[in-house]
């Protein structure tokens, strides 16, 4: 399993609106291939009534491991849907499983 593919199996958990998880690990000084930094855009109903603060440390402690091993960088940016929306409209939302050969 790749880090990123740990990181968004792990923000999962929380079941998002809308997860993005980006490596932006190309755009900074490491080896190609690196998984070392990245950038996470979440939104949650969890987020709901949290300080931005404590969004960030539920998800820092959900990728402790990740953060005290091969991730060097994060960033976060984590909305409620309501924050969400006030800043960029409609969240984009994944359209629904067909289970693969239920699209058959």
């Amino acid at each position: 399993m790749t880090v990123q593919d740990s990181i968004e199996t792990k923000l999962a958990s929380l079941d998002p609106l809308h997860l993005e998880v980006v490596n932006e690990s190309g755009n900074h000084n490491v080896a190609p291939g690196s998984e070392s930094h990245f950038k996470v855009t979440i939104v949650c109903p969890q987020f709901e009534g949290m300080r931005l603060l404590d969004r960030h440390r539920m998800i820092n402690d959900l990728l402790a491991v990740e953060l005290s091993g091969p991730v060097h960088a994060l960033a976060i940016h984590a909305y409620t849907e309501a924050n969400w929306e006030s800043r960029f409209g409609q969240a984009p939302m994944s359209p629904p499983c067909l289970g693969g050969s239920k699209a058959d």
